[in-house]
């Protein structure tokens, strides 16, 4: 069925296109969503940046058409006949050692030798890229030991042909199983192909040591050494596809290569996409988006380029495989977000620090797992098991789905401290409630005492100001040392920052007004005693003077010559008293 044809019966409601054939199919930046792919054929099919949001893709063949699998086999076999032609050189100069002829030459040979056997044996313990760095030292050695001339000259062939050998084998073989062979058929290709043309090879070089004299053991030691090394590296080039770990730079190389021609969902939207059962080997997900999209059962998703995406990290995308493989493991800052693990198994795991956000745990068992510190915004736990699990500063919000959770009991610490319900258990519905309280209320924290007073109004301003949402004094906090927490219930859907903000606010006004009415209050009733003590020195006919001070408003009374009263702000000083009566 062509793209063209897809993407107008689509357009007219069309959305059951199962068991299809959609192969090299351009659908890019087609609008899909909710479309029915189920067992089609999508391999060559380009959905880059496609919007496949929903969309069904279970048991679906993605991947390489034929022509393409037959365009990389020929690059394969071409990297092969190199890589045994390379075999056949090292062969050679590793036979220096027979040459009777010259002294140099074979203190060459035995060093090229000693090199090789460390550079393979570092290479297979490691990778490619130690045995690398392992012949550049030898090679340094080889200068020392072998001084200059035709055995210098051999090791630093040895040097370069071997690594350039690893990694044309390791290449090929990697290319051939990633295209169109399992492993195995992979290295029994690549090895017979190696076999033939390394032991050719070896054969026009063992002509040349025929004219040098060379003898007949020196022949056999070249088709050995030659056909030794190209089987060795083809094996090398097995374990680098298989093992993820041993050369990570090579694998991308070679899975991006054998990706070329194959299904691309470059930058596609893949939000809740559901590839389950599908094989997906040369498959293109570099940077798309994969939000909730389901890989459950998919075959060969470890061949697949997933650059920018959380299946780069081979234990994430083998739990997104195979959900309930993920119980006691170590997640530790893992990236699962958009991740779904819906019913996964995932008691015991440590998800200490791990980022997951946005994804899905419906109905996943979360016993006793740490979610320490775990980034859970906008995830979804609904049905989801917590019991004897650690939340110790955990980022949940009014996003994060908790409803009806399974849960008996947690931690608030690490090491089981700090148990909720210190004892018993939870009542059905009493964890969702425990957590959601956070998400309806406000903090407001007054250092310095708190005015009651002050409160009440700027509650009632506040509600005014943000049309009559009402606001409900939930819980007051008395931390000691003149520290209140007041806890404000406010409805689910508020704008929490900007009444937090409006609240701490006005109530700063409220209270500096409120203070300010007080100290007016003291000063009035100093001034009725003040009007008090003149009216009974008037009695006694003092003279009274009084005088201003325009600079610091204060007021200095005098009554008599020997009572003096100032009076500035609230304060009310009284000097030189003395009784004017005898």
């Amino acid at each position: 069925m062509k793209a063209a044809e897809v993407i107008e019966q689509y357009k007219n409601g069309r959305r059951d296109f199962q068991g299809e054939s959609l192969r090299g199919g351009d659908f890019k930046k087609q609008d899909l969503s909710g479309a029915d792919f189920s067992g089609c054929d999508i391999r060559g099919a380009n959905f880059s940046r496609a919007n496949l949001t929903g969309v069904k893709f279970e048991k679906a063949k993605a991947g390489l058409r034929k022509r393409s699998v037959v365009i990389l086999l020929i690059a394969a076999l071409i990297l092969i006949m190199i890589s045994s032609y390379l075999s056949a050189i090292i062969g050679v100069l590793v036979a220096y050692i027979f040459d009777q002829s010259s002294t140099e030459n074979q203190i060459g040979g035995w060093v090229s030798l000693v090199f090789l056997l460390f550079f393979c044996i570092l290479t297979w313990r490691n990778n490619i890229l130690a045995g690398a760095v392992a012949g550049a030292s030898a090679f340094a050695f080889a200068i020392v030991v072998a001084g200059a001339g035709a055995g210098t000259g051999a090791v630093a062939g040895v040097a370069g042909v071997a690594f350039a050998v690893a990694g044309a084998s390791a290449f090929a073989v990697g290319v051939a199983g990633a295209s169109a062979f399992t492993f195995a058929v992979a290295f029994v290709v690549a090895g017979a192909s190696a076999f033939a043309l390394a032991v050719a090879l070896a054969v026009a070089f063992v002509v040349a040591f025929a004219v040098a004299e060379a003898s007949a053991f020196a022949v056999a030691v070249t088709v050995v050494f030659a056909l030794a090394v190209a089987l060795f590296f083809t094996w090398i080039g097995w374990l680098t596809l298989k093992q993820e770990y041993r050369d990570p730079w090579l694998r991308r190389i070679v899975i991006a290569f054998a990706a070329l021609g194959g299904t691309s969902f470059f930058k596609a939207n893949l939000t809740a996409t559901d590839f389950t059962g599908a094989t997906l080997k040369s498959t293109n997900f570099n940077q798309a988006i994969l939000n909730k999209t389901i890989f459950k059962q998919a075959i060969k998703l470890e061949l697949a380029r997933s650059s920018k995406t959380l299946l780069v990290n081979p234990q994430v995308r083998e739990l997104l495989i195979n959900p309930s493989t993920g119980a006691e493991q170590d997640l530790s800052k893992a990236d699962l977000r958009g991740a779904n693990l819906d019913g996964a198994n995932l008691q015991k795991a440590n998800l200490r620090l791990a980022d997951f956000s946005q994804a899905s745990f419906k109905y996943a068992n979360l016993r006793e797992a740490n979610l320490t510190e775990v980034n859970a915004v906008n995830a979804d736990l609904s049905y989801a098991t917590l019991t004897g699990a650690c939340v110790e500063n955990w980022n949940i919000d009014a996003t994060t789905q908790l409803e009806n959770i399974d849960c008996q009991y947690v931690y608030l610490l690490n090491n089981q401290k700090e148990r909720r319900p210190s004892s018993g258990e939870f009542e059905p519905g009493e964890f969702t409630q425990l957590f959601e309280e956070v998400f309806d209320t406000v903090d407001l924290i007054f250092r310095d005492g708190m005015d009651w007073k002050a409160l009440m109004n700027t509650l009632k301003e506040v509600q005014v100001q943000n049309e009559d949402t009402p606001l409900q004094v939930q819980a007051i906090e008395n931390k000691g040392n003149g520290v209140f927490i007041v806890k404000v219930h406010v409805p689910p859907d508020a704008n929490k920052e900007k009444i937090h903000q409006e609240l701490t606010e006005i109530y700063q006004i409220k209270a500096q007004l409120t203070a300010q009415d007080e100290q007016l209050k003291s000063l009035r009733e100093q001034n009725t005693d003040l009007t008090e003590i003149i009216k009974i020195q008037a009695q006694n006919q003092a003279k009274v003077e009084i005088s201003y001070n325009k600079y610091d408003h204060s007021q200095t009374i005098n009554v008599g010559q020997d009572f003096t009263i100032e009076a500035k702000d609230s304060t009310v000083n009284l000097r030189d008293i003395h009784s004017s009566t005898q």
